[in-house]
């Protein structure tokens, strides 16, 4: 007999306990007869008696003795990968976390959630990798956690939840010596641009809709992330389309004023994804839900969706 059934490991495991078949069948919820079945398959497998009939009960043979440990290790190892995988818990928690990001994210979200990380999971720590054109490998391989971000390339193969709304605004140096209020079509296609090119990110959507509306940006600029914008901005006369969020946040850091475009420019939703084989994952749980927990009273309307 080549294949050891599980359910025999389990009857001699319960035979070793209590001494006894009848004791083992009613502990396991079987008939003694297939009890006493499995026991003898055990016999035919082990080539030996196991369980020897004395006054004392069934008392193991020394081969039994000798198998005991193994077979009950390996029954519970088999035991506990069948069974639900264990809660997490953050104050007690010892993981690393990699969260694909924009720098958008990067500057908007990621101190929120690292003061709150420092209270309610202080052995929690956080790698922030670039959200790039290779992140949906990375979400499937395992080697980032979830993606958070403005970002279309992520929305088809993965679950998504929304975590809040946002829109575009214009940001302008105050010292500016032009643009001081709303910018007229005319006044907005005269200034000098500076346009940022972040890839993997839906931020493009900005030149289709202000060319749908027949306004072309004099693009004097373009750098490869928001993360120096508010600097640049500040020192030139140049302008620059930011999402209002981190327009907020830079206006409070540099000498920079917020100003609506000229044309409305649509909204967006900056959501958090995450690969279908993590989706159950008790720590990836917890961290998609403490992303909503902080982030989703920044606007109205977030919502799940796969």
């Amino acid at each position: 007999m080549a294949k050891l059934d599980l359910d025999w490991l389990g009857v001699f495991v319960e035979v070793y306990r209590t001494h006894s078949v009848s004791l083992a069948a009613e502990r396991l919820g079987l008939a003694q007869a297939s009890a006493s079945i499995a026991l003898n398959k055990l016999r035919r497998h082990f080539d030996d008696r196991l369980f020897t009939r004395t006054s004392q009960g069934m008392l193991p043979t020394p081969r039994a003795e000798l198998i005991y440990p193994e077979l009950l290790e390996a029954l519970q190892r088999i035991e506990k990968a069948r069974g639900r995988p264990g809660r997490f818990a953050p104050l007690e928690a010892q993981r690393h976390f990699r969260i694909g990001m924009t720098d958008i994210s990067e500057l908007v979200l990621l101190p929120t959630l690292i003061n709150h990380l420092q209270a309610a999971a202080p052995g929690v720590t956080v790698e922030a990798e670039k959200i790039s054109p290779d992140s949906r490998r990375q979400l499937e391989a395992g080697e980032v956690d979830i993606a958070v971000g403005f970002t279309p390339d992520l929305e088809a193969g993965f679950y998504q939840q929304a975590l809040f709304a946002q829109n575009f605004v214009c940001l302008a140096s105050l010292d500016h010596p032009r643009v001081r209020i709303k910018p007229t079509r005319r006044a907005f296609c005269a200034e000098g641009h500076l346009v940022v090119s972040a890839s993997g990110t839906g931020h493009s959507i900005v030149d289709k809709v202000l060319a749908r509306h027949g306004v072309e940006r004099r693009v004097v600029l373009r750098v490869p992330s928001f993360l120096g914008v508010a600097r640049i901005v500040a020192q030139t006369e140049l302008l620059v389309i930011v999402p209002r969020l981190l327009g907020t946040a830079l206006a409070a850091q540099e000498r920079v004023r917020l100003l609506e475009p000229p044309v409305p420019l649509p909204a967006y939703k900056v959501k958090q994804h995450w690969h279908e084989r993590f989706n159950a994952d008790p720590g990836n749980q917890w961290l998609r839900q403490t992303m909503a927990a902080l982030f989703a009273s920044l606007s109205a309307g977030a919502a799940a969706a796969r």
